[in-house]
């Protein structure tokens, strides 16, 4: 890119702005998986919400120059669409079976091993975000299990020993596996009676109407704010007519099969405090998850999360205000030492250049963020 005084000069020729798809066999089916970037740096395995992909979910974060640069630079991004999700996808036989949340968290484990990923970073929104906390959550008290085995292989047998490895395998199996979440307008509990009852309206229409006018109005109250789905005298933002458009494209017995997985989900919260890794949780103000959000956050281990409230916001803050993540992100990820600050040129509108960094910038008022002090380990090992 040519200089500017008004832009960011930034130099990308390590990090591959161009995707390659690839559809992978797991237990529980194919799954398709968009990789972007170098794969040999650290990964960034990104989940979205219900009836979106990749496309629909993390494109408004991922078209901000300041951002874009960021994660390119210090990730490959692995793109996990629900079953059916993808962009083309055909609708899934009737005869296939529902899957769990359990079964989308094994896809994840699944994909991840076909990649040959051992540690990645996570980025989920709403559903997609619990998707991966629960894959996060599934392995947590692996450390206590292995001290158990090791009395037990002093008393017990071989066979028992065996019998007992697979009555606790399920949340043993992914240990090591999440360096850290980056989660936006997250879920932990079980759906609340009104969601439950939302839930199954919004399945109803699915199923039998498929995505129907109502089901894209219900869909996208769900995902932006009622500033940014606009009135008979303000017009919808470009963010919201980007979304009614990929929502056009889906189908809608693949995005009820996926609403069915999210309202049977289980109560994961008693695990959260056991998370080794770091969270940074993003929510917006106006989310209709808002409550839900707060409630995970007050479940997480203060020394290694942190909150940022987005004002004027619905749920979908990577496409809605997805300028207000930015700062938050590069603090997060400089805890890892994995930042590497990209080549810039000398713009004072670079707000990822430490030299031009303007004060103002930090305050949360100018980034229209409530933002709580981020607090990380000194040290992760991994």
């Amino acid at each position: 890119m040519g200089d500017s005084s008004d832009s960011v000069s930034i130099d990308m020729e390590t990090a591959s702005l161009s995707g390659k798809d690839y559809v992978i066999e797991t237990c529980s089916g194919l799954v398709s998986v968009s990789v972007y970037g170098d794969q040999d740096k650290p990964a960034l395995v990104t989940y979205p919400d219900l009836a979106l992909n990749h496309t629909s979910c993390f494109q408004g974060l991922l078209f901000c120059p300041e951002a874009c640069s960021l994660l390119l630079h210090n990730f490959c991004l692995y793109h996990i669409s629900p079953p059916g999700h993808e962009l083309g996808a055909a609708t899934i036989s009737p005869d296939d079976p529902l899957l769990s949340v359990d079964d989308l968290a094994d896809q994840v484990a699944e994909v991840l091993n076909y990649f040959g990923l051992e540690a990645v970073m996570c980025m989920g929104v709403t559903a997609g975000a619990y998707i991966l906390t629960l894959f996060a959550v599934c392995f947590r008290q692996h450390s206590s299990h292995v001290c158990f085995f090791r009395i037990l292989n002093f008393v017990l047998t071989w066979h028992l020993l065996v019998l007992l490895f697979y009555s606790v395998w399920p949340q043993m199996k992914y240990r090591q596996r999440v360096l850290g979440l980056i989660l936006i307008s997250p879920l932990c509990n079980a759906p609340s009676w009104t969601e439950w009852l939302y839930n199954k309206v919004l399945s109803y229409l699915l199923y039998y109407y498929e995505m129907c006018g109502v089901v894209k109005e219900l869909l996208l109250k769900r995902y932006f704010s009622k500033e940014a789905r606009g009135s008979a005298q303000v017009p919808e933002s470009d963010a919201v007519l980007a979304c009614k458009r990929l929502l056009d494209e889906r189908q809608g017995l693949n995005v009820w099969r996926f609403l069915e997985a999210i309202n049977g989900r289980q109560d994961i919260s008693d695990g959260l405090r056991k998370l080794l890794c770091r969270s940074l949780v993003f929510v917006g103000e106006n989310s209709p998850f808002h409550f839900e959000s707060l409630d995970m956050t007050s479940g997480l281990d203060r020394r290694y999360s942190a909150l940022v409230e987005v004002q004027a916001c619905g749920s979908m803050v990577t496409q809605e205000q997805p300028h207000a993540m930015l700062i938050p992100m590069e603090y997060f990820l400089t805890g890892y030492r994995m930042y590497r600050l990209p080549k810039l040129s000398a713009s004072p509108r670079s707000t990822l250049s430490p030299i031009f960094l303007s004060p103002e910038l930090l305050t949360p008022e100018s980034m229209g963020l409530k933002l709580k002090p981020i607090k990380t380990r000194i040290s992760l090992e991994l």
